[in-house]
């Protein structure tokens, strides 16, 4: 995809962000097709996955306020790889391929963040964004909170700590994730600025 089509319409031009949309290919088995392309007909020989895309200009960040008896600190591959395993019932990572992700060329080692219970030091809350310096785009790829400590804004204070650390170096920021979630996450981007919702189908062919 050429860059002057994407940046027209970075939600509606791909589920992707910039970079994933030329590195990677759909595999053969797979469709993705957005919502205003999507036919129910599909469905015959698809089971259907649906996902959004948000699109954050970085023109206004709310202040981070991070309650009492947290901090903000980095992290290591090991306790990304373990909080969002714990964090996902059906998703997750390995510390092998969180350690690919520190090799790509829009890694930035200051865009991995924890959120930590002092009283314990345990990491509660977690966010790793990559930036497109090429393109100026930054892109979030893991936001997660423990369960037991939601509800008390840690999200919020990891989406918008992220923002503040890109948006020296980024023109905007986008997100992508499930819609049926139980997290919810759209809303909480939604709350912390990004709008221009798209929704996108990722269809699997039905063995």
């Amino acid at each position: 995809m050429e860059k002057q089509t994407y940046l027209l319409n970075p939600t509606g031009a791909s589920s992707l962000c910039f970079w994933k949309t030329n590195a990677f290919d759909i595999p053969a088995h797979m469709r993705v097709v957005s919502d205003d392309d999507f036919s129910e007909n599909l469905l015959k020989n698809y089971t259907d996955d649906l996902y959004f895309k948000l699109l954050h200009k970085l023109k206004h960040i709310d202040a981070i306020a991070l309650p009492e008896g947290f901090v903000v600190t980095q992290g290591s591959t090991e306790e990304f790889a373990a909080h969002i395993n714990a964090a996902y019932e059906h998703e997750g990572v390995t510390v092998e391929e969180l350690e690919q992700y520190r090799a790509r060329p829009v890694y930035d080692g200051d865009l991995w963040i924890c959120i930590r219970d002092t009283s314990s030091m345990k990491v509660v809350a977690s966010g790793i964004a990559e930036l497109d310096r090429d393109i100026g785009e930054g892109s979030l790829e893991w936001i997660q909170v423990s369960e037991g400590y939601r509800q008390i804004g840690l999200g919020s204070c990891i989406v918008n700590e992220l923002l503040s650390r890109l948006k020296d170096n980024a023109e905007f920021v986008t997100v992508s994730g499930r819609v049926n979630n139980e997290t919810r996450p759209e809303k909480l981007y939604e709350q912390c600025g990004f709008y221009d919702k798209t929704l996108w189908h990722i269809l699997t062919w039905k063995t």
